[in-house]
């Protein structure tokens, strides 16, 4: 790590960050260890969902059936003691499944408010591509603004809450692609890539029997998580590394990607929400790894998955098969790291 992006603290302050850092962080070991019990390897996906955790991001999971994305998320609601609700989203699927409605009372004369699903504090959005225009923009506004609107109302949604969606990138019939503006409110987009040979066959040796699935216990509750944020938004980021930030961030925009021989390929970039997720996811993974300051390769981690949703390619990129997680990599290749 460079020397300039260690914090310019006094010794003591240093200790007393570190044993903040420490002692906050207390569940993350036994959450993992938990989640380990029910799902094989999948290191990746398990630590973006904790950084989300950590920043109060909504996080979208992509990848074939199969792959334990639900799995992880019902796991990961089972080991917090909060309310947890599971949405399977079908064609047919109106708003008023979701956040609720009015309901009349013929005793007397008045109309009731039935709140939904949606007022829980992690929502598991399973198939989210399957849901039509009318409840892609109800989640939305629940997603932006953590608040819905029935009838006249607007009524606040719990603290905290996370909507952590899936969706399957084979099939296509049935499905309606997310709009741009729903894609930039998740935080992160994680992919989920099949598992190793040794990954496979623990999972044989786990899984292959009729019992039911292990549930995990709960071991962390929402004060703690909530006390981990506080403590998550006072991590040091030096001057060096939020310059950093923002040109990775810049160099997604066309007129600066043309200067990285990316001439052609971007066609929208990504916004300042994009900064602004980067910094944070970046902190959130130095205090997993127990730091209480940020590396430029805490950025560099997080970066992939902050940034791949954000970036829309042309159509001649297209063409020539260059994707936006290619735009992304030769970006963070080509960018001086302080």
């Amino acid at each position: 790590m460079n020397q300039e992006a260690a914090p310019p603290a006094g010794g003591s302050e240093m200790r007393a960050s570190r044993e903040i850092v420490t002692e906050t962080s207390t569940w993350i070991s036994p959450l993992r260890e938990e989640m380990g019990r029910v799902i094989v390897g999948q290191k990746h996906l398990l630590d973006r969902l904790l950084i989300a955790l950590l920043t109060n991001g909504h996080v979208l999971l992509e990848g074939v059936p199969g792959l334990a994305k639900t799995l992880a998320l019902k796991s990961l609601a089972s080991c917090i003691s909060v309310r947890f609700k599971r949405l399977q989203f079908t064609p047919d699927m109106l708003p008023a499944d979701i956040v609720g409605t009015m309901i009349y009372n013929p005793q007397d004369g008045a109309f009731r408010t039935k709140h939904g699903p949606i007022f829980s504090n992690l929502i598991l959005a399973d198939e989210i591509n399957r849901a039509p225009a009318k409840v892609q923009s109800a989640l939305l506004e629940a997603m932006q603004e953590r608040q819905v609107t029935i009838g006249d109302e607007t009524y606040p949604l719990p603290a905290p809450f996370l909507v952590l969606a899936t969706q399957n990138p084979l099939e296509q019939e049935g499905t309606y692609p997310l709009p741009e503006a729903q894609i930039d409110r998740f935080m992160m987009k994680v992919i989920v890539d099949y598992p190793t040979r040794a990954e496979e066959r623990a999972i044989l040796d786990a899984m292959a029997t009729t019992e039911p699935v292990i549930v995990p216990r709960t071991v962390v509750s929402a004060s703690q998580i909530l006390e981990a944020r506080h403590v998550v938004n006072t991590l040091f980021v030096d001057d060096k590394v939020r310059d950093y930030i923002v040109d990775i961030v810049l160099a997604t925009r066309p007129p600066i990607a043309a200067a990285l021989d990316l001439n052609g390929y971007v066609q929208n970039g990504a916004s300042p929400r994009a900064t602004i997720a980067l910094t944070l996811a970046a902190r959130a993974l130095a205090f997993l790894n127990g730091r209480y300051f940020v590396t430029p390769q805490d950025v560099k981690t997080v970066a992939m998955d902050v940034l791949r949703h954000r970036v829309s390619v042309t159509y001649e990129a297209e063409a020539e098969n260059v994707t936006s997680k290619e735009i992304v990599e030769r970006i963070l290749n080509t960018l001086p790291v302080p």
